[in-house]
């Protein structure tokens, strides 16, 4: 028994952050409730406000907690939307150093969606065709606004994952579009291709309200084909 093992001391921090993190899991307290301040702390922990400040910054980039300049930080309610969002940065760091990466989340987008519209087909309600129509509509009267027309377009794919009711579903969806909205470029207004896409998302909608998941399926592939070509790598990413 010649090897090291060396007991590594854990940084006040961390300790902080680990008991802290023990409160709002066991339910002491709960979301919505705020947090002991920073002297509170401070004197329950016998630490300096350094090692609280680390700590609750830690809980907070674990969507535990939301920090506000001169309020008590509150704790959040976990959902799927906000653990995804917890790698939002990353993600977009390794989308902007790889062009394989794009591909990778292009192809990842169309095995998703292609899922998504089948369920949209088997379970959509005439509420929900509606909803999706209305969202069209809305895209439509947006044309010529680059900024406003992708967004409609960002709710519409939404919206269609919103169907199955599951709300991994929908925090997948809205990450997916988050990403490829970094790399979305101005083709899509001037080289008109709106129209395409109003077009296609009206096949979309029909395909989902005659409970065709095979045709939805396969409106929604050509869609995705034809569009992949408007996220692309460039200079400023």
């Amino acid at each position: 028994m010649n090897r090291s093992e060396p007991i590594v001391r854990r940084k006040l921090s961390d300790e902080v952050f680990l008991r802290l993190k023990r409160l709002i899991t066991s339910g002491e307290l709960q979301p919505g409730d705020d947090m002991p301040s920073e002297r509170e702390l401070m004197e329950r922990f016998e630490v300096g406000r350094p090692a609280i400040r680390e700590a609750m910054q830690a809980l907070s980039n674990m969507g535990l907690v939301a920090i506000s300049h001169g309020e008590r930080a509150k704790v959040l309610q976990l959902t799927a939307k906000s653990i995804i969002k917890q790698v939002d940065g990353a993600a977009k760091i390794i989308l902007s150093s790889s062009k394989d990466t794009l591909e990778h989340l292009k192809n990842a987008r169309i095995f998703f969606e292609r899922g998504m519209v089948r369920e949209a087909a088997e379970k959509a309600t005439a509420e929900d065709v509606q909803r999706l129509r209305a969202t069209v509509a809305e895209q439509r009267s947006f044309r010529g606004d680059s900024e406003a027309f992708i967004s409609a377009d960002m709710k519409f794919h939404t919206q269609i994952a919103a169907i199955s009711g599951n709300p991994i579903y929908v925090a997948v969806s809205e990450a997916m579009l988050g990403w490829l909205k970094e790399y979305h470029t101005e083709m899509l207004i001037w080289t008109g291709k709106e129209k395409f896409t109003l077009t296609e998302h009206e096949e979309i909608i029909g395909r989902i309200e005659l409970k065709d998941a095979d045709g939805a399926e396969k409106a929604m592939i050509k869609h995705l084909e034809r569009s992949r070509a408007l996220y692309v790598m460039n200079s400023g990413n």
